[in-house]
């Protein structure tokens, strides 16, 4: 549920947002005026109603023809547009930015929903010059159309912006300068969430994303909950975007209602404080991160003693890295392999550890220290596509190759020992629009004559092109994964509750050391939206045969699951994609239930579009970096 406040907002702006169909599903405008100030002639009730009847009628509406070419689906090069201009001067950069009216397939044309000009009274823009320390690129310049496209790609990656367009316009008698236009939309920065409503029980969450177009970020949460001690917690956050135009991002965060490790309570206090900085561009010299923090559960659910996981620890985290030879890549502007490298020190110290885990290795609750080297060469461009994870704005598809060698040392509890692995990654694309990823992840721990935790990860993915059926567009995607370990000692069994596995299975027996997964599912983009929300249905299909610890494959057990549901975003909204899911699981003799229906809601579906990352040990259960398609 996503609530819409503002401090003007009386009950004449409520009946004209009724009238033009203008609210949001799920969206409720709160009036700071008493309705009884309306001075209208025309009785409250009938012409609420009859304005709510022909809100209902005109808010399911069909997407509109596109001038846009092949009905507005995206598969170019992000340079391509930049191509031609090569090494021109640039001589000014201008700033323009669209409405909620307007969408960036045919700026020709106002979107059907009208509710945009409710949105554009209560939202505030990015200020200008937000946008402008947001820019590498310069005023009397060469322009480079890689920069371009790396400027363009990031500026897409900010929070608060929707999608973003650089625009090269060549000046009439001046051949050898053009000027550039830098075209973006926000998204409607206000939201809010209410994640649980009952008798017993109250949890929302409220903020702004782009506090008053100045790329800061404020969210509160607060939760009630009869059956917890105190009754109430919160969590503050606070974050800013590009501090003194550095390109360094800070974030804070302070909570007591933090979910904890064990179980997922919410009886957890946190906090923490960050600075990161990414590699922008691929011309840019560093990246890195620093982060500092303390996590400590307690027991506010009246837990007994003898199964509450008590623990208290600290966080200190960072890694830096320099991009090399970013001199010679500037006077040679051809897409060449990038070479980058870096180094990573952290250091998990449990203050206080649950006394039933012992002197057991586990990944959670075990101190944890290492130095990380990595040398990262890269090859990496990206294509502009749509309706993959979005419902048509544009999304950044890697292309290329991103390949990383990591060594160092890596201490868990009394275990000190040596740590080597690789990451690889090659991306495709096709002139036809399919997408194929070819993945590889290896490494482990050499001693005693063999590598301890040794893991190899291996597999491919695809998106198929964009089918379009009488205006229904249509999708498909495979994965197909192959995990093993070997000879481990001190990290985690393979689980297939986890993106290379059944992500809606639950169990916490179903642990082995060899794993093959296949998975398949089919979107469905429907032409109609409601509100301003898209639709798109789709069915999937998981597999995953798991051979248990000090099994042969004979022993391997197959886990599958069925199923359907349905995913809705209205795209100038901040708030995520909001998904319903219907699954079967036929090895019921593992679940409590057969069908499992789920509803998650602020769902952030988007692909890694860096170039680098920090150094770690590769990890076999989880896919953080979100680096596979």
């Amino acid at each position: 549920m996503v609530f819409i406040q503002h401090d003007f907002c009386i009950y004449r702006a409520l009946k004209r947002t009724l009238r033009h169909t203008g609210t949001l599903a799920f969206c409720i405008v709160l009036c700071s005026h008493s309705i009884a100030q309306e001075k209208d002639t025309v009785p409250i009730y009938h012409s609420t109603i009859t304005n709510i009847f022909h809100a209902a009628i005109n808010a399911v509406s069909k997407s509109p023809g596109d001038s846009a070419i092949d009905n507005n689906i995206l598969n170019i090069k992000s340079r391509a547009a930049f191509s031609p201009y090569a090494g021109k001067g640039i001589r000014h950069i201008t700033i323009k930015q669209l409405g909620f009216e307007k969408t960036f397939a045919d700026t020709s044309h106002g979107s059907k929903y009208e509710g945009s000009r409710l949105l554009n009274k209560l939202h505030r823009n990015s200020r200008q010059w937000v946008i402008r320390n947001n820019l590498f690129i310069k005023e009397k310049t060469a322009l480079d159309p890689y920069e371009l496209a790396d400027n363009e790609r990031y500026l897409r990656t900010l929070e608060f912006i929707q999608d973003a367009r650089l625009l090269v316009q060549p000046i009439p008698g001046i051949p050898d300068s053009v000027d550039v236009e830098v075209v973006t939309k926000d998204l409607f920065s206000i939201t809010a969430e209410l994640d649980d409503l009952s008798t017993k029980r109250f949890k929302a969450k409220v903020g702004d994303v782009n506090v008053m177009g100045l790329g800061q970020k404020f969210l509160f949460t607060t939760l009630i909950d009869q059956q917890r001690a105190p009754t109430s917690g919160f969590e503050f956050f606070y974050s800013k975007t590009n501090i003194a135009n550095t390109f360094i991002n800070a974030s804070a965060d302070y909570t007591t209602i933090n979910g904890n490790l064990y179980d997922g309570r919410e009886d957890e206090r946190a906090w923490y404080l960050k600075l990161d900085r990414p590699l922008v561009s691929q011309y840019s010299h560093f990246a890195g991160a620093l982060q500092i923090g303390n996590n400590q559960s307690g027991n506010n659910y009246h837990q007994p003693d003898s199964i509450f996981y008590r623990y208290n620890y600290n966080t200190f985290d960072a890694w830096v890295g320099y991009n090399l030879n970013v001199k010679e890549q500037l006077l040679d502007r051809q897409l060449k392999s990038r070479q980058f490298l870096s180094i990573r020190y952290f250091n998990n110290k449990f203050l206080d550890k649950p006394f039933q885990v012992g002197n057991q290795f586990n990944q959670k609750y075990n101190n944890k220290e290492a130095v990380l080297g990595q040398f990262t060469f890269f090859k990496q461009e990206f294509y502009k596509a749509n309706y993959l994870y979005g419902f048509g704005i544009t999304e950044d598809v890697p292309y290329g190759y991103n390949i990383a060698f990591t060594t160092g040392w890596y201490r868990q509890e009394s275990l000190s020992r040596p740590y080597i692995g690789i990451d690889m990654n090659r991306y495709v694309v096709t002139d036809s629009g399919y997408f194929f990823q070819y993945f590889l992840r290896a490494g482990g721990f050499p001693g005693n004559g063999a590598l301890q935790d040794a893991g190899l990860l291996i597999g491919a993915s695809m998106y198929s092109k964009l089918f379009v059926f009488n205006r229904m567009k249509l999708r498909q995607y495979f994965r197909i994964s192959y995990t093993q370990q070997f000879n481990r000692v001190g990290l985690d069994p393979l689980r297939i509750d986890n993106p290379f596995g059944l992500t809606d299975f639950h169990s916490d027996t179903a642990l082995g050391n060899r794993r093959i997964s296949l998975q398949s599912q089919t979107f469905f983009f429907l032409p109609y939206k409601l509100f301003g929300f898209r639709f798109a249905p789709f069915l999937f299909e998981n597999l995953s045969l798991l051979t248990p610890q000090n099994q042969n494959f004979s022993k391997s057990a197959l886990f599958y699951g069925l199923g359907g549901g349905v995913r809705t975003r209205n795209e100038n909204l901040v708030f995520g994609t909001i998904e319903l899911r219907v699954i079967y699981f036929p090895r019921k003799e593992e679940m409590s239930n057969s069908f499992a229906i789920s509803i998650n809601s602020n769902l952030r579906f988007k692909f890694n579009s860096g170039y680098v990352k920090a150094p770690d040990i590769i990890q076999l259960n989880n896919d953080n970096a979100n680096s596979i398609y």
